[in-house]
């Protein structure tokens, strides 16, 4: 059965930079897209990016374009998220979540479908 955990989160100060890391275990990602969500207090969960870990296709948050970018290592089984320019309304606890790909489907559409797996994630607080 595949697990998920999510590491890396902590303080920051505004305009700082973070990398999370979601590694997966019980199976290979090689057919899935992972997804990188986060939710704050109160508000909804928002997703931030996908990626692909077949090919290596990303898809971004229009919140998070530019700053955030997604990648893999296959090798390692991992998914990082490479957060620049932090800002104060970037604090949330920050998912990663796995999906089988459909290789029918570009990767939009997928990213966009309901995510069985979850890890239990990590928080990310910027402020100074």
């Amino acid at each position: 059965q595949l697990q998920l955990v999510e590491s890396g989160g902590g303080l920051v100060q505004p305009g700082g930079s973070l990398r999370l890391s979601c590694v997966a275990s019980g199976s290979s990602l090689d057919d899935y897209v992972i997804g990188w969500f986060r939710q704050a207090p109160g508000k909804e969960r928002e997703r931030i990016s996908c990626v692909s870990m077949s090919d290596g296709g990303t898809d971004y948050g229009d919140s998070v374009r530019g700053r955030f970018t997604t990648f893999r290592e296959n090798v390692k089984n991992t998914v990082y998220l490479q957060m620049h320019n932090l800002k104060p309304e970037d604090t949330a606890h920050y998912y990663c979540a796995a999906i089988s790909n459909i290789r029918t489907l570009s990767l939009r559409p997928v990213c966009r479908m309901t995510f069985p797996s979850w890890g239990p994630g990590t928080q990310v607080t910027v402020s100074s």
